[in-house]
């Protein structure tokens, strides 16, 4: 049995996931540990999601603070099994996000891998996505492939949305390979709108987005944004989905409620995912939701109102925490990395064929 750790914050920013997995045989969670990110590196990783002054050193910093906090994590998850660094084959770390542009041939994720395994001992995988990007893919989204894994074997068509910051699906049809892509905004606008309007992180359960309603003239205008008229392979990011996109599209309409905005971003989230959805996979059986979004009860309901009959569910039901998958990818990535498995999809990213993904730091 090879122990793996995964570590993982998302475009959200609210923490930092950490998760033990077992292999050999299947994949298997064993333990997590979470880390609320401190409001300070929060604020500093999200101005670098942005061009700004003195950004190269900024960035550095804020890496290396991040990677304390990831070590501060690891180190406290060892401890809590009573484990040692020489009982972890490596660490998966995905680093936090600040760019992604691979349009433009690039994607930025910073994380300092050398550092993380200087502080806890341990080998380091790390820096997944440019190899994708390199060989001429999005570089994202990675974990179809983690998802294929976990959740094949199954008879009938099945797809698995994660909703962080952003929405991505992976669809899962036997016999075929596994596709995915990103699909728009998932948390991200929801998360910004209430933060501005009544500096709450985010939308506990959806109720505020349930006490208002769809605006069709906002929600028409939304849409129309280019990405949702583009198929796969496709990946996003706070570049082009942020709160000034979305003030850009209030500028020139009525003044809505707040309440209201937040209802139509719901549905514009539960609308870019089910149709793209339909139109890559149109005889879904199931979807199962991992990531913050699968918490969100309204999302969740909007979901299942809008595929019926196929049977929305979290990842749960196939007895999988919907909180820790990502964390958990990203420690099957690292395993793969160390035995030369290619892990990224060309019918995913686009890219030129199979690469094997990750940089390894030995301990």
């Amino acid at each position: 049995m090879a122990l793996y750790i995964g570590v993982m914050s998302g475009t959200s920013l609210d923490g930092m996931d950490i998760a033990l997995i077992a292999l050999e045989p299947g994949i298997t969670l064993l333990a997590t540990h979470y880390i609320p990110m401190p409001e300070a590196l929060r604020s500093e990783l999200l101005g670098l999601c942005a061009s700004g002054h003195d950004e190269v050193a900024r960035s550095a910093i804020a890496e290396n603070h991040w990677v304390e906090l990831a070590a501060q994590g690891v180190n406290a998850l060892l401890a809590q099994q009573q484990l040692s660094p020489t009982d972890i084959r490596a660490i998966g770390s995905h680093g936090q996000t600040i760019r992604h542009e691979p349009a433009r041939g690039f994607t930025v994720q910073i994380g300092n891998p050398a550092l993380l395994a200087e502080l806890t001992n341990i080998c380091v995988v790390g820096d997944f996505r440019r190899r994708d990007v390199a060989a001429g893919g999005q570089g994202a989204p990675l974990v179809p492939a983690f998802h294929e894994a976990l959740f094949t074997g199954e008879v009938g068509d099945r797809a698995v949305l994660n909703v962080g910051g952003f929405s991505n699906l992976s669809l899962i049809t036997p016999n075929a390979p596994v596709a995915g892509f990103d699909c728009g905004p998932g948390n991200v606008l929801l998360d910004a709108w209430i933060q501005e309007q009544r500096g709450e992180l985010y939308d506990r359960n959806g109720q505020w987005a349930a006490s208002g309603k769809v605006e069709p003239l906002l929600l028409n205008s939304l849409l129309s944004d280019p990405f949702f008229q583009t198929k796969g392979p496709k990946s996003t990011g706070r570049e082009v989905f942020n709160l000034a996109w979305l003030k850009q599209h209030l500028f020139n309409l009525p003044t809505f409620p707040a309440e209201d905005v937040q209802a139509t971003l719901l549905e514009l989230t539960a609308q870019t995912i089910v149709e793209s959805l339909r139109a890559a996979q149109p005889n879904t059986d199931e979807l199962l939701v991992c990531g913050g979004g699968a918490h969100n009860a309204a999302l969740m309901a909007r979901l299942a109102d809008l595929l019926a009959p196929a049977q929305v569910s979290s990842t749960q039901a196939k007895g999988v925490d919907p909180d820790w998958v990502e964390a958990m990818a990203f420690a099957w990535l690292a395993h793969c990395c160390l035995e030369n498995i290619p892990t990224n999809r060309p019918s995913v990213t686009g890219a030129r064929g199979l690469r094997i993904l990750g940089a390894i730091y030995p301990a």
